[in-house]
C-alpha cells in the first residue's frame, strides 16, 4: 500500500486496515515459524504498510492508536461469538 493511497483514506478507514494488516502479519508470521513461507518479502510489505499507517495517523494528530485498536478487536470479537 502506498504512502498516497493512505493519506486519501479516512482515519476510521485507516484504523480498519491497520487491524487487517496486523491479523495479516500474524498469519504470515504464523507460517514462517510452522511451514514454508512462499514469499517473505509478503511479511515486510506488511510490516512497511503498517508502519505508513501508523506515521499518517500520528501526523492526524490521533492519540491512543493502541487502545482504540484494542477497542475495535474486543468489538469485532463480540460480533464473532455472537
Amino acid at each position: 500500500m502506498k504512502i498516497a493511497e493512505i493519506r486519501e483514506m479516512k482515519s476510521e478507514e485507516l484504523h480498519v486496515e491497520l487491524e487487517q494488516l496486523r491479523r495479516h502479519a500474524f498469519d504470515l508470521r504464523s507460517q514462517a515459524v510452522t511451514e514454508k513461507l512462499e514469499n517473505p518479502h509478503q511479511l515486510t510489505a506488511a510490516k512497511r504498510s503498517i508502519a505508513r499507517i501508523l506515521t499518517v495517523l500520528r501526523e492526524r494528530g490521533e492519540r491512543d492508536i493502541e487502545q482504540r485498536q484494542r477497542r475495535l478487536e474486543a468489538e469485532a470479537a463480540r460480533r464473532r461469538r455472537g
